[in-house]
């Protein structure tokens, strides 16, 4: 079977086909060819697949982060922390890498954080005379961390396969993040004092008042909802309902930033971006469950601990996997269809998979940074008009900082489990 479900998917995937189609046609020729189990039983995995109330939390946070993109919250969030950072060397740049950090946990999406910090600070760093090369790189990498810090939706993706706790993945996450922010804004602050790219612009007291009642509202939003997770407050899922609920209301009776008329068209984008994830997750759902059931991920697990003696060479060898199938494959896909093959490895190598879950997020930002399925790539080149290439090759020494961070997490675990081992004890 195993020889079947890899030529099948290898033939599927040079043909082109969507991998949500790819995982269920091999399921089931798995099923017909090799198996007595009537093929009825797909449609009733993928309804069983839907069949969670942890699934609900991915439309939400999908839904929260189109009402806050086409609202004014970046923009508030821009503002407060140019009122802070914006006067040193690379301030400007420096208010990118935070911008995008503190939207990230807004929408916990990365290409939706490209978006809406993009849209105003890329042209703003080219108005002031950053490198417009080295604007869009930054603003392209440092966006990526909206599915490293929390709430994330690759990680609700990752608990959900390895039946892993949200909260102490999103906990998980927090050092790691904060690690690649600062990183990009050592880089940013010391290529700038060498370029001598600095703004300075003072603001009175009233001004900066004025800056920061007006962006206070999207502050709290990260407040709310994870201190409501990790005070037990409320579930994950009614978190991202929160978050819906409280963008919705901030954004449209408050700072009065769209119109009810525009609800429909917010709705509908989620709509197709939620529907498309559901159905990848169903599927790879269906193909686990396949996998599990003739214990694929156990001879898998023999096959590699008979090769491989050490955890240190497990995880340098996953770290390549991933690295290279970023390149062909839909990232948050081959999570889903990579981690349940790993779990009983894991356990063999004795393996937090709370820190495994946090390395494969982190190596999944690379798939979004590289052609030919790098989706922040593509709303950068929608943003600025650029070619692929040229866009690209922008984003490289981020690339190379953000290897660099990948590598000091997988191996210093402590890093993303001081958090989980503190408030989960």
């Amino acid at each position: 079977m195993i020889a079947t479900i890899c030529i099948a998917f290898v033939v599927l995937l040079i043909l082109g086909m969507p991998i949500a189609i790819i995982l269920g046609v091999v399921t089931s020729f798995a099923l017909f060819a090799h198996t007595h189990i009537p093929l009825l039983v797909m449609p009733q995995q993928l309804f069983r697949a839907m069949d969670n109330f942890i699934m609900l939390a991915i439309p939400f946070f999908i839904l929260a982060g189109s009402i806050m993109t086409r609202g004014t919250m970046a923009e508030r969030l821009i503002k407060v922390i140019s009122l802070f950072v914006g006067n040193f060397f690379g301030g400007l740049a420096l208010v990118g890498v935070l911008g995008c950090m503190f939207f990230a946990a807004l929408s916990g999406s990365s290409p939706a954080t490209v978006a809406a910090i993009g849209t105003i600070l890329i042209p703003a760093l080219v108005k002031y005379g950053y490198d417009e090369d080295f604007s869009v790189g930054l603003i392209t990498t440092a966006g990526s961390l909206g599915i490293v810090i929390p709430p994330s939706i690759p990680m609700i993706l990752y608990c959900l396969v390895m039946n892993v706790s949200v909260g102490k993945l999103f906990l998980a996450g927090v050092g790691p993040g904060l690690l690649i922010g600062f990183s990009f804004c050592g880089y940013v602050y010391f290529k700038s004092r060498r370029q001598g790219w600095r703004s300075r612009q003072s603001y009175t007291r009233a001004e900066a008042l004025t800056i920061i009642r007006q962006g206070i509202l999207g502050l709290l939003l990260p407040i709310i909802v994870l201190g409501g997770i990790y005070t037990g407050f409320f579930t994950p899922t009614e978190a991202a309902a929160v978050s819906v609920v409280y963008a919705l209301v901030v954004e449209l009776f408050i700072h009065r930033s769209f119109k009810i008329r525009d609800l429909p068209m917010i709705c509908k984008d989620a709509a197709v971006l939620s529907t498309a994830i559901l159905f990848i997750i169903a599927c790879a759902m269906t193909f686990i469950w396949l996998l599990t059931s003739h214990q694929i991920p156990v001879k898998i697990a023999d096959l590699i601990v008979a090769h491989v003696h050490t955890w240190w060479i497990f995880l340098i060898l996953i770290n390549i996997l991933f690295l290279i199938m970023g390149t062909f494959m839909d990232d948050v896909a081959a999570m889903l269809i990579m981690a349940p093959l790993m779990g009983t490895t894991l356990t063999r190598f004795n393996i937090d998979p709370v820190h495994f879950g946090v390395v494969m997020v982190l190596l999944i930002e690379f798939g979004f940074l590289t052609p030919p399925f790098g989706v922040n790539l593509f709303v950068a080149m929608g943003l600025t008009n650029k070619p692929l290439m040229r866009v690209s090759r922008s984003v490289v020494p981020f690339i190379i900082i953000l290897l660099i961070c990948v590598f000091v997490v997988t191996f210093i675990p402590q890093i993303s489990l001081f958090l989980p081992n503190l408030f989960y004890k």
